[in-house]
């Protein structure tokens, strides 16, 4: 994207200061924890910049879900607890909001989850969306939700590549 650098892992002279994505909880994960959670190995956060200053971002970890919370389509013949990426954060600043960024990132975030299904058991991406406006918007990229958990949405990793591909027959 014009503008913007390309995803890459946070480092400690990147400048938090100014970031708000209009989630306070958002905001304070990345200045407190992302960094943290990065050296001991509990996530990896990618950032994007703009003039220097991160404008974006999000997390990702590895993780399992239960199959009872998990789609038919997802949990059948996968073993309990079912496999995933958790995408544990995605955030873009207010001013930055509206350009396309978000789905930038997540298309980011997904090609580094097929990429890593490659190396590691997956099933599916999950995300756990703060609110329905997150959710419509994981929806709107194929996210299926859990049977269980309204907000907790699952991308199939076949969806994924076919994503990552630009194929959207699946």
């Amino acid at each position: 994207m014009s503008g913007y650098s390309a995803p890459r892992p946070i480092a400690a002279a990147d400048d938090l200061s100014t970031f708000d994505s209009g989630e306070s909880s958002l905001d304070d994960w990345l200045r407190r924890r992302a960094l943290g959670n990065q050296t001991a190995g509990a996530s990896r956060c990618f950032v994007t910049c703009r003039d220097g200053r991160v404008v974006g971002y999000y997390a990702l970890a590895t993780g399992a879900v239960q199959r009872l919370d998990t789609s038919r389509r997802i949990g059948q013949g996968m073993p309990d607890p079912v496999p995933v990426i958790l995408l544990g954060r995605l955030a873009v600043d207010v001013k930055e909001q509206g350009r396309g960024l978000g789905a930038h990132l997540l298309r980011d975030a997904i090609t580094r989850t097929v990429a890593a299904a490659e190396i590691v058991g997956v099933r599916a991406l999950l995300v756990h969306a703060l609110h329905d406006q997150a959710r419509q918007f994981y929806l709107y990229f194929g996210f299926e939700p859990s049977p269980t958990h309204p907000l907790h949405l699952f991308l199939l990793m076949k969806d994924a590549r076919a994503l990552t591909r630009g194929d959207t027959s699946g």
